[in-house]
């Protein structure tokens, strides 16, 4: 999918050099762009780089560190117009053995683990795989052209007056209740 100018990976994990760090570069062409702001709904992908090390983690595991570049464009949610966005961040992820992970039981509720860059280690590690799923989660979820008018929104039934905001706040009418049952502090 990646056009790329120096080892875009995947790497067989079986082949990687456990002593030192495997280097990675990825450089997007305009068919994979396309084809990632498609996936990912974007209008565009004007420009998308990723480059980094994987780290051997003891005998096992492995670390991606990286740093993705993007400029990316976005349909406003207000206007419709279309909105840049400039993407610089870094980006890591462990691999670990899957006998090493934690796997609860079926049907039995799990809370979300604190790190949650920890994924699964398979037979390969793909970057790009890491690349696109951290400029999914870099993207603004609701872009907003800079001159995009404020949007008010309300919901009630039809011929319903509106909730003020003395209303909303729990606490506002007990002061009221107090001087109405005629007690006072200290009893």
């Amino acid at each position: 999918m990646a056009e790329t100018d120096a080892s875009p990976g995947p790497f067989r994990v079986a082949k990687l050099d456990n002593s030192a760090p495997t280097p990675f570069a990825l450089t997007s062409g305009p068919e994979a762009r396309a084809e990632i702001a498609r996936e990912l709904g974007f209008e565009a992908i004007r420009k998308l780089t990723f480059s980094g090390e994987l780290k051997p983690l003891g005998k096992h595991g492995w670390r991606l560190e990286g740093l993705l570049g993007a400029t990316i464009v976005q349909t406003c949610v207000v206007t419709l117009a279309p909105v840049t966005t400039r993407i610089d961040q870094k980006v890591s992820r462990t691999y670990t053995p899957e006998r090493q992970l934690e796997t609860p039981e079926p049907g039995s509720e799990v809370e979300m683990p604190e790190d949650d860059s920890i994924e699964p280690l398979g037979e390969s590690i793909a970057p790009e795989a890491a690349m696109i799923e951290a400029l999914s989660l870099a993207a603004p979820d609701y872009p907003r052209a800079e001159d995009a008018p404020p949007v008010a929104a309300e919901a009630r039934p039809e011929g319903a007056e509106p909730i003020r905001e003395e209303e909303t706040k729990p606490f506002a009418g007990l002061e009221a209740l107090k001087q109405k049952l005629g007690g006072t502090e200290g009893e």
